[in-house]
Protein backbone atom coordinates (compact mmCIF):
# COMPACT_ATOMS: atom_id res chain seq x y z
CA UNK A 1 0.00 0.00 0.00
CA UNK A 2 1.41 3.51 -0.93
CA UNK A 3 1.77 5.90 2.17
CA UNK A 4 1.22 9.37 1.28
CA UNK A 5 1.88 12.46 3.32
CA UNK A 6 -0.36 15.28 3.70
CA UNK A 7 0.91 18.84 4.18
CA UNK A 8 -1.39 22.17 5.05
CA UNK A 9 -2.06 24.47 7.88
CA UNK A 10 -5.16 24.24 6.92
CA UNK A 11 -6.72 20.99 9.47
CA UNK A 12 -10.25 21.75 7.60
CA UNK A 13 -8.79 20.82 4.10
CA UNK A 14 -5.96 17.84 5.30
CA UNK A 15 -9.15 16.17 7.33
CA UNK A 16 -11.07 16.09 3.30
CA UNK A 17 -8.32 14.90 1.33
CA UNK A 18 -6.82 11.91 4.33
CA UNK A 19 -11.05 10.77 3.67
CA UNK A 20 -10.72 11.02 0.28
CA UNK A 21 -7.20 9.25 -0.19
CA UNK A 22 -8.26 6.63 2.41
CA UNK A 23 -11.03 5.73 0.30
CA UNK A 24 -8.98 5.23 -2.36
CA UNK A 25 -6.84 2.77 -0.30
CA UNK A 26 -3.73 5.04 0.27
CA UNK A 27 -2.45 4.90 3.89
CA UNK A 28 -2.52 8.68 4.61
CA UNK A 29 -0.66 10.97 7.68
CA UNK A 30 -0.33 14.35 7.86
CA UNK A 31 1.64 17.41 8.97
CA UNK A 32 0.90 20.88 9.59
CA UNK A 33 4.33 22.80 7.74
CA UNK A 34 7.24 21.85 5.98
CA UNK A 35 9.28 21.48 8.82
CA UNK A 36 7.02 18.94 10.69
CA UNK A 37 6.81 17.30 7.05
CA UNK A 38 10.66 17.14 7.29
CA UNK A 39 10.39 15.73 10.25
CA UNK A 40 8.42 12.68 9.51
CA UNK A 41 10.22 11.97 6.32
CA UNK A 42 13.18 11.85 8.26
CA UNK A 43 11.52 9.14 10.71
CA UNK A 44 9.45 7.57 8.22
CA UNK A 45 9.15 6.15 5.21
CA UNK A 46 6.52 8.32 2.08
CA UNK A 47 6.04 7.78 -1.51
CA UNK A 48 4.20 11.05 -2.31
CA UNK A 49 3.74 14.32 -0.41
CA UNK A 50 0.47 16.05 -1.10
CA UNK A 51 1.86 19.59 0.43
CA UNK A 52 0.21 22.91 0.22
CA UNK A 53 2.80 26.17 -0.51
CA UNK A 54 2.02 28.98 2.06
CA UNK A 55 2.79 27.62 5.27
CA UNK A 56 3.85 28.90 8.81
CA UNK A 57 7.55 28.51 9.75
CA UNK A 58 8.94 26.41 6.82
CA UNK A 59 6.93 27.40 3.29
CA UNK A 60 6.18 24.25 0.51
CA UNK A 61 9.05 25.60 -1.85
CA UNK A 62 11.35 25.61 0.61
CA UNK A 63 10.65 21.91 2.23
CA UNK A 64 10.18 20.63 -1.55
CA UNK A 65 14.33 21.42 -1.75
CA UNK A 66 15.29 20.05 1.29
CA UNK A 67 12.65 17.03 0.35
CA UNK A 68 14.65 16.37 -2.83
CA UNK A 69 17.66 17.12 -1.07
CA UNK A 70 17.20 14.23 1.35
CA UNK A 71 15.48 11.52 -0.84
CA UNK A 72 15.08 12.99 -4.66
CA UNK A 73 12.84 9.81 -5.27
CA UNK A 74 9.63 10.92 -3.05
CA UNK A 75 6.89 11.96 -5.66
CA UNK A 76 5.57 15.94 -4.38
CA UNK A 77 1.98 17.06 -5.40
CA UNK A 78 2.21 21.36 -5.08
CA UNK A 79 -1.38 22.71 -3.90
CA UNK A 80 -1.69 26.16 -4.63
CA UNK A 81 -4.49 28.85 -4.93
CA UNK A 82 -5.21 29.92 -8.72
CA UNK A 83 -3.93 33.17 -8.21
CA UNK A 84 -0.77 31.30 -6.76
CA UNK A 85 0.42 29.30 -10.02
CA UNK A 86 4.37 31.41 -9.95
CA UNK A 87 4.82 28.88 -6.92
CA UNK A 88 3.84 26.53 -8.80
CA UNK A 89 5.79 26.74 -11.66
CA UNK A 90 8.65 27.38 -9.81
CA UNK A 91 8.29 24.41 -7.36
CA UNK A 92 7.79 21.96 -10.72
CA UNK A 93 11.73 23.47 -11.65
CA UNK A 94 12.21 22.58 -8.42
CA UNK A 95 11.60 18.93 -8.81
CA UNK A 96 7.57 18.59 -8.09
CA UNK A 97 5.83 15.94 -9.96
CA UNK A 98 2.85 18.66 -10.31
CA UNK A 99 0.58 20.77 -8.91
CA UNK A 100 -3.23 20.93 -8.07
CA UNK A 101 -5.00 23.89 -7.69
CA UNK A 102 -7.37 25.09 -4.87
CA UNK A 103 -10.44 24.37 -4.31
CA UNK A 104 -9.23 20.87 -4.44
CA UNK A 105 -12.22 18.37 -6.38
CA UNK A 106 -11.60 14.56 -4.92
CA UNK A 107 -12.19 13.05 -8.12
CA UNK A 108 -9.07 14.97 -9.52
CA UNK A 109 -6.72 14.83 -6.91
CA UNK A 110 -7.22 10.63 -6.50
CA UNK A 111 -6.83 10.71 -10.33
CA UNK A 112 -3.48 12.63 -10.51
CA UNK A 113 -2.22 10.70 -7.45
CA UNK A 114 -3.21 7.74 -9.14
CA UNK A 115 -1.26 8.51 -12.66
CA UNK A 116 1.97 10.12 -10.54
CA UNK A 117 2.46 6.67 -7.97
CA UNK A 118 1.95 4.43 -11.48
CA UNK A 119 4.20 6.13 -13.61
CA UNK A 120 6.67 6.19 -10.56
CA UNK A 121 6.41 2.45 -9.76
CA UNK A 122 9.06 1.57 -11.57
CA UNK A 123 11.48 3.42 -10.18
CA UNK A 124 10.55 3.11 -6.55
CA UNK A 125 9.66 -0.75 -6.71
CA UNK A 126 11.89 -1.97 -3.48
CA UNK A 127 13.80 -5.10 -3.71
CA UNK A 128 16.31 -6.29 -0.88
CA UNK A 129 15.38 -2.99 0.32
CA UNK A 130 16.86 -1.43 -2.69
CA UNK A 131 15.25 0.46 -5.66
CA UNK A 132 14.38 -1.35 -8.66
CA UNK A 133 13.43 -0.18 -11.96
CA UNK A 134 11.46 -3.08 -13.42
CA UNK A 135 10.79 -3.30 -16.99
CA UNK A 136 9.07 -5.51 -19.59
CA UNK A 137 11.04 -8.60 -20.04
CA UNK A 138 11.63 -8.60 -16.62
CA UNK A 139 15.06 -6.64 -16.99
CA UNK A 140 15.44 -5.19 -13.60
CA UNK A 141 18.16 -2.02 -12.77
CA UNK A 142 19.12 -2.13 -9.00
CA UNK A 143 20.42 0.40 -6.82
CA UNK A 144 20.49 2.23 -3.10
CA UNK A 145 23.52 4.03 -3.28
CA UNK A 146 23.26 8.22 -3.12
CA UNK A 147 24.10 8.41 -6.51
CA UNK A 148 21.73 5.63 -7.98
CA UNK A 149 18.72 7.96 -6.08
CA UNK A 150 20.20 10.80 -8.13
CA UNK A 151 19.98 8.69 -11.27
CA UNK A 152 16.46 7.47 -10.60
CA UNK A 153 15.27 10.98 -10.24
CA UNK A 154 16.65 12.36 -13.26
CA UNK A 155 15.07 9.05 -15.06
CA UNK A 156 11.67 10.29 -13.32
CA UNK A 157 12.21 13.78 -14.96
CA UNK A 158 13.22 12.55 -18.19
CA UNK A 159 10.39 10.36 -18.33
CA UNK A 160 8.24 13.17 -18.60
CA UNK A 161 9.18 15.12 -21.11
CA UNK A 162 10.34 13.97 -24.84
CA UNK A 163 13.76 15.85 -25.67
CA UNK A 164 16.61 13.96 -26.35
CA UNK A 165 18.66 12.36 -23.67
CA UNK A 166 22.35 11.30 -24.14
CA UNK A 167 23.42 8.45 -21.49
CA UNK A 168 26.96 8.41 -20.38
CA UNK A 169 28.93 5.72 -18.77
CA UNK A 170 31.53 2.99 -19.37
CA UNK A 171 30.41 -0.66 -20.51
CA UNK A 172 28.49 -2.49 -18.31
CA UNK A 173 27.12 0.27 -16.44
CA UNK A 174 23.54 -0.14 -17.54
CA UNK A 175 23.23 2.48 -20.27
CA UNK A 176 20.64 0.23 -21.81
CA UNK A 177 18.78 0.00 -18.68
CA UNK A 178 18.38 3.56 -18.33
CA UNK A 179 17.22 3.92 -21.83
CA UNK A 180 13.98 1.25 -21.29
CA UNK A 181 13.17 3.10 -17.66
CA UNK A 182 12.63 6.30 -19.17
CA UNK A 183 10.56 4.97 -22.42
CA UNK A 184 8.85 2.83 -20.50
CA UNK A 185 7.94 5.22 -17.38
CA UNK A 186 6.74 8.21 -20.38
CA UNK A 187 3.95 8.68 -22.84
CA UNK A 188 5.16 6.59 -25.41
CA UNK A 189 5.32 3.60 -23.40
CA UNK A 190 2.92 1.58 -25.38
CA UNK A 191 4.35 2.56 -28.61
CA UNK A 192 7.90 0.81 -30.06
CA UNK A 193 10.93 0.87 -28.34
CA UNK A 194 14.10 -0.13 -30.83
CA UNK A 195 17.08 -0.59 -30.01
CA UNK A 196 20.41 -0.34 -32.78
CA UNK A 197 23.87 -0.66 -32.18
CA UNK A 198 25.60 1.28 -33.79
CA UNK A 199 29.03 -0.68 -33.92
CA UNK A 200 27.66 -3.73 -34.85
CA UNK A 201 26.00 -2.51 -38.19
CA UNK A 202 28.59 -2.54 -40.89
CA UNK A 203 29.32 0.34 -42.49
CA UNK A 204 27.89 -0.44 -45.92
CA UNK A 205 24.57 -1.04 -44.04
CA UNK A 206 24.47 1.12 -41.28
CA UNK A 207 22.13 3.52 -43.80
CA UNK A 208 19.85 1.39 -44.70
CA UNK A 209 19.50 -0.10 -41.12
CA UNK A 210 18.56 3.70 -39.96
CA UNK A 211 16.17 4.58 -42.96
CA UNK A 212 15.19 1.18 -45.41
CA UNK A 213 15.57 0.34 -48.62
CA UNK A 214 13.39 0.31 -51.50
CA UNK A 215 14.05 -2.86 -53.54
CA UNK A 216 16.93 -3.29 -55.64
CA UNK A 217 18.10 -0.09 -54.57
CA UNK A 218 21.51 -1.93 -54.03
CA UNK A 219 22.89 -5.58 -54.75
CA UNK A 220 21.06 -8.28 -52.64
CA UNK A 221 18.17 -5.42 -51.76
CA UNK A 222 16.01 -8.67 -53.16
CA UNK A 223 12.58 -6.67 -51.36
CA UNK A 224 11.66 -3.18 -50.06
CA UNK A 225 12.81 -3.02 -46.07
CA UNK A 226 11.53 -0.30 -43.55
CA UNK A 227 14.35 1.13 -41.08
CA UNK A 228 14.93 1.51 -37.93
CA UNK A 229 13.23 5.24 -37.79
CA UNK A 230 10.20 4.19 -39.23
CA UNK A 231 9.74 1.20 -37.30
CA UNK A 232 10.08 3.14 -34.35
CA UNK A 233 7.75 6.12 -35.11
CA UNK A 234 5.66 7.09 -32.85
CA UNK A 235 8.10 5.58 -30.16
CA UNK A 236 11.47 5.37 -29.32
CA UNK A 237 14.93 4.86 -30.88
CA UNK A 238 17.75 3.81 -28.70
CA UNK A 239 21.09 4.47 -30.78
CA UNK A 240 23.42 2.74 -28.92
CA UNK A 241 26.91 3.45 -28.96
CA UNK A 242 26.43 6.17 -31.12
CA UNK A 243 30.42 7.37 -31.12
CA UNK A 244 30.71 4.29 -33.17
CA UNK A 245 28.93 6.02 -36.46
CA UNK A 246 30.76 7.49 -39.43
CA UNK A 247 31.13 11.12 -40.45
CA UNK A 248 28.78 10.58 -43.27
CA UNK A 249 26.14 8.97 -41.10
CA UNK A 250 26.09 11.34 -38.31
CA UNK A 251 25.01 14.06 -41.41
CA UNK A 252 22.58 11.91 -42.13
CA UNK A 253 21.54 11.46 -39.05
CA UNK A 254 21.29 15.16 -37.87
CA UNK A 255 19.47 16.30 -40.62
CA UNK A 256 16.77 13.72 -39.30
CA UNK A 257 17.08 14.86 -35.78
CA UNK A 258 16.54 18.47 -36.80
CA UNK A 259 13.78 17.91 -39.91
CA UNK A 260 12.05 14.72 -38.66
CA UNK A 261 12.04 13.33 -42.40
CA UNK A 262 14.49 11.12 -44.15
CA UNK A 263 14.52 9.50 -47.86
CA UNK A 264 14.94 5.44 -47.82
CA UNK A 265 17.68 4.17 -49.93
CA UNK A 266 16.70 3.56 -53.33
CA UNK A 267 13.81 5.89 -52.84
CA UNK A 268 12.98 9.52 -54.03
CA UNK A 269 9.93 9.58 -51.13
CA UNK A 270 10.40 11.85 -47.89
CA UNK A 271 9.00 10.00 -44.63
CA UNK A 272 8.43 12.09 -41.87
CA UNK A 273 8.69 10.58 -38.48
CA UNK A 274 7.97 11.27 -34.51
CA UNK A 275 10.28 9.58 -32.84
CA UNK A 276 12.27 10.23 -29.98
CA UNK A 277 16.08 9.55 -29.69
CA UNK A 278 18.01 8.05 -26.61
CA UNK A 279 21.84 7.85 -27.13
CA UNK A 280 24.23 5.98 -25.28
CA UNK A 281 28.09 5.84 -25.62
CA UNK A 282 31.29 5.60 -23.36
CA UNK A 283 33.75 7.43 -25.25
CA UNK A 284 34.56 10.84 -24.88
CA UNK A 285 32.85 12.62 -27.22
CA UNK A 286 34.19 16.06 -26.24
CA UNK A 287 37.94 14.55 -27.43
CA UNK A 288 36.29 13.14 -30.43
CA UNK A 289 34.78 16.57 -31.16
CA UNK A 290 38.35 18.56 -31.18
CA UNK A 291 39.96 15.42 -33.17
CA UNK A 292 36.91 16.16 -35.54
CA UNK A 293 35.67 12.86 -35.33
CA UNK A 294 32.36 13.73 -33.68
CA UNK A 295 30.01 16.66 -35.40
CA UNK A 296 29.74 18.98 -32.49
CA UNK A 297 26.57 20.29 -33.96
CA UNK A 298 25.38 16.37 -33.71
CA UNK A 299 26.78 16.30 -30.27
CA UNK A 300 24.65 19.51 -28.84
CA UNK A 301 21.68 17.75 -30.53
CA UNK A 302 21.82 14.19 -28.95
CA UNK A 303 22.93 16.36 -25.57
CA UNK A 304 20.21 18.33 -24.30
CA UNK A 305 19.16 15.99 -21.49
CA UNK A 306 22.23 14.44 -20.59
CA UNK A 307 22.86 11.21 -17.88
CA UNK A 308 25.88 10.29 -16.26
CA UNK A 309 26.27 6.58 -14.86
CA UNK A 310 28.99 6.27 -12.25
CA UNK A 311 30.78 3.44 -12.56
CA UNK A 312 30.04 0.63 -9.88
CA UNK A 313 33.50 1.21 -8.19
CA UNK A 314 31.69 4.42 -7.54
CA UNK A 315 28.55 2.96 -5.72
CA UNK A 316 30.22 0.61 -3.91
CA UNK A 317 27.19 0.37 -1.31
CA UNK A 318 25.22 -1.05 -4.42
CA UNK A 319 27.10 -4.01 -4.49
CA UNK A 320 25.98 -6.21 -2.08
CA UNK A 321 21.96 -5.13 -3.15
CA UNK A 322 23.28 -6.07 -6.66
CA UNK A 323 24.70 -9.30 -6.01
CA UNK A 324 21.75 -10.89 -3.67
CA UNK A 325 19.53 -9.30 -6.89
CA UNK A 326 21.23 -11.54 -9.09
CA UNK A 327 21.52 -14.57 -6.71
CA UNK A 328 17.77 -14.21 -6.57
CA UNK A 329 17.74 -14.33 -10.70
CA UNK A 330 19.88 -17.24 -10.73
CA UNK A 331 18.20 -19.45 -8.31
CA UNK A 332 15.16 -19.19 -10.68
CA UNK A 333 17.25 -19.83 -14.00
CA UNK A 334 19.34 -22.46 -12.65
CA UNK A 335 16.33 -23.99 -9.96
CA UNK A 336 18.87 -23.73 -7.27
CA UNK A 337 18.37 -22.59 -4.15
CA UNK A 338 21.97 -20.53 -2.62
CA UNK A 339 20.20 -18.96 0.14
CA UNK A 340 23.09 -16.56 0.54
CA UNK A 341 26.71 -15.35 0.15
CA UNK A 342 29.14 -15.80 3.03
CA UNK A 343 30.78 -12.63 4.99
CA UNK A 344 34.40 -13.49 3.24
CA UNK A 345 32.89 -13.80 -0.21
CA UNK A 346 31.07 -10.64 -0.18
CA UNK A 347 34.34 -8.95 1.00
CA UNK A 348 35.81 -9.87 -1.46
CA UNK A 349 33.20 -8.60 -3.89
CA UNK A 350 33.14 -5.23 -2.05
CA UNK A 351 37.47 -4.70 -2.80
CA UNK A 352 37.34 -5.83 -6.43
CA UNK A 353 37.64 -2.92 -8.95
CA UNK A 354 34.55 -3.77 -10.99
CA UNK A 355 36.28 -2.86 -14.22
CA UNK A 356 33.42 -4.41 -16.12
CA UNK A 357 31.05 -2.85 -13.85
CA UNK A 358 27.15 -4.49 -13.45
CA UNK A 359 27.79 -6.83 -16.11
CA UNK A 360 30.94 -8.57 -14.38
CA UNK A 361 29.11 -8.43 -11.06
CA UNK A 362 26.29 -10.72 -13.12
CA UNK A 363 28.95 -12.83 -14.55
CA UNK A 364 30.56 -13.43 -11.52
CA UNK A 365 27.53 -14.55 -9.45
CA UNK A 366 26.54 -16.77 -12.37
CA UNK A 367 30.05 -18.00 -12.22
CA UNK A 368 29.51 -18.90 -8.20
CA UNK A 369 26.28 -20.73 -9.42
CA UNK A 370 27.94 -23.20 -11.16
CA UNK A 371 30.84 -23.69 -9.02
CA UNK A 372 29.19 -23.65 -5.59
CA UNK A 373 27.93 -26.90 -4.01
CA UNK A 374 26.86 -25.59 -0.89
CA UNK A 375 23.83 -23.24 0.03
CA UNK A 376 25.89 -20.23 0.37
CA UNK A 377 28.22 -18.06 -2.28
CA UNK A 378 31.84 -18.79 -0.74
CA UNK A 379 35.02 -17.40 -1.62
CA UNK A 380 36.19 -20.85 -3.41
CA UNK A 381 33.27 -20.52 -5.94
CA UNK A 382 34.60 -17.27 -7.05
CA UNK A 383 36.35 -16.67 -10.27
CA UNK A 384 40.40 -15.76 -9.92
CA UNK A 385 39.63 -12.05 -11.34
CA UNK A 386 37.58 -11.53 -8.38
CA UNK A 387 39.40 -13.79 -5.36
CA UNK A 388 43.10 -14.31 -7.02
CA UNK A 389 44.79 -17.88 -7.31
CA UNK A 390 41.88 -19.96 -5.15
CA UNK A 391 44.58 -21.50 -3.35
CA UNK A 392 46.36 -18.98 -1.90
CA UNK A 393 42.96 -17.45 -1.14
CA UNK A 394 41.72 -20.60 0.77
CA UNK A 395 44.28 -20.34 3.00
CA UNK A 396 44.37 -16.56 3.11
CA UNK A 397 40.76 -17.47 4.37
CA UNK A 398 41.42 -19.05 7.71
CA UNK A 399 44.28 -15.67 8.34
CA UNK A 400 41.29 -13.47 7.80
CA UNK A 401 39.09 -15.55 9.87
CA UNK A 402 41.40 -15.52 12.74
CA UNK A 403 42.05 -12.21 12.34
CA UNK A 404 38.25 -11.61 12.55
CA UNK A 405 37.61 -13.47 15.89
CA UNK A 406 40.60 -12.75 17.62
CA UNK A 407 40.12 -9.21 18.61
CA UNK A 408 36.59 -9.86 20.14
CA UNK A 409 38.03 -12.94 21.94
CA UNK A 410 40.78 -11.48 23.41
CA UNK A 411 38.35 -9.03 24.94
CA UNK A 412 36.35 -11.76 26.02
CA UNK A 413 39.68 -13.16 27.81
CA UNK A 414 39.32 -16.40 25.50
CA UNK A 415 41.54 -18.26 23.55
CA UNK A 416 41.23 -18.67 20.08
CA UNK A 417 42.80 -20.97 17.71
CA UNK A 418 41.65 -22.18 14.30
CA UNK A 419 43.53 -24.97 13.12
CA UNK A 420 43.23 -26.23 9.80
CA UNK A 421 45.98 -26.37 6.62
CA UNK A 422 45.37 -27.41 3.33
CA UNK A 423 47.33 -31.17 2.57
CA UNK A 424 48.77 -29.95 -1.02
CA UNK A 425 49.31 -33.61 -1.87
CA UNK A 426 45.28 -34.58 -1.57
CA UNK A 427 43.13 -31.99 -2.66
CA UNK A 428 39.27 -32.14 -2.70
CA UNK A 429 37.40 -28.29 -2.88
CA UNK A 430 34.03 -29.96 -1.29
CA UNK A 431 35.70 -32.10 1.65
CA UNK A 432 38.22 -29.20 1.99
CA UNK A 433 35.53 -26.20 2.64
CA UNK A 434 33.47 -28.32 4.62
CA UNK A 435 36.80 -28.99 7.30
CA UNK A 436 37.59 -25.25 7.33
CA UNK A 437 33.72 -24.30 7.97
CA UNK A 438 33.77 -26.92 10.72
CA UNK A 439 36.85 -26.00 12.32
CA UNK A 440 36.33 -22.45 11.80
CA UNK A 441 32.58 -23.14 13.53
CA UNK A 442 34.23 -24.93 16.13
CA UNK A 443 37.12 -22.64 17.28
CA UNK A 444 34.29 -19.61 17.63
CA UNK A 445 32.28 -21.61 19.93
CA UNK A 446 35.31 -22.04 21.89
CA UNK A 447 36.25 -18.27 21.89
CA UNK A 448 32.70 -17.63 23.43
CA UNK A 449 32.20 -20.58 25.11
CA UNK A 450 29.33 -21.85 23.42
CA UNK A 451 27.42 -18.48 23.44
CA UNK A 452 25.03 -18.29 19.78
CA UNK A 453 23.88 -15.27 19.76
CA UNK A 454 27.75 -14.32 20.66
CA UNK A 455 29.27 -16.17 17.95
CA UNK A 456 26.86 -15.38 15.47
CA UNK A 457 27.98 -11.59 16.04
CA UNK A 458 31.43 -11.84 16.56
CA UNK A 459 32.11 -14.33 13.30
CA UNK A 460 29.62 -12.25 11.70
CA UNK A 461 27.13 -15.13 10.61
CA UNK A 462 23.65 -14.50 10.66
CA UNK A 463 22.29 -16.41 13.12
CA UNK A 464 19.95 -19.21 11.17
CA UNK A 465 22.59 -20.09 9.00
CA UNK A 466 25.33 -20.45 12.01
CA UNK A 467 22.34 -22.89 13.48
CA UNK A 468 21.96 -24.67 10.25
CA UNK A 469 25.75 -25.07 9.84
CA UNK A 470 25.92 -26.29 13.37
CA UNK A 471 23.39 -29.03 12.68
CA UNK A 472 25.11 -30.02 9.48
CA UNK A 473 28.51 -31.03 11.13
CA UNK A 474 26.89 -32.17 14.16
CA UNK A 475 28.16 -29.72 16.29
CA UNK A 476 26.66 -29.21 19.55
CA UNK A 477 27.29 -25.29 20.81
CA UNK A 478 26.72 -26.89 24.89
CA UNK A 479 29.97 -28.74 24.10
CA UNK A 480 31.59 -26.01 24.12
CA UNK A 481 30.24 -23.94 27.08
Amino acid sequence: MFKILVVDDDSGLRLTVTSALGEANYLVEQASDGEEALNKIRSSSYDLVLMDVNMPRMNGIEALKQIKSYDPSIIVIILTAYSNIRDAVEATKEGAYNYLEKPIKAENLVYLIDKALRAHSMVRTMSFSAPVIKLPGGSTFVGQSNEMKKIFNVIDRLSRVETAVLIRGESGTGKELVANAVHFNGPRKDENFVTVNCSAIPENLIESEFFGHEKGAFTGADSRKIGKFQFADGGTLFLDEIGDISAGMQVKLLRVLQEKKFTPVGSNREIEVNVRIIAATNRNLEEMIKKNEFREDLYYRLNVLPIFLPPLRERRDDIEHLAFHFVAKFNQMHRKNIKGITPAAMQLLRQHNWPGNIRELENVIEHAFVIENGDEISPMSLPESVSGSSLSQFSGLTEAGEAALTNAATAQGADLNVGFTLDLNRLDFQAGKEEFEKQFLISALKAFKGKINQTAIHANIPKKTLLRKLEKYGITARDYQ
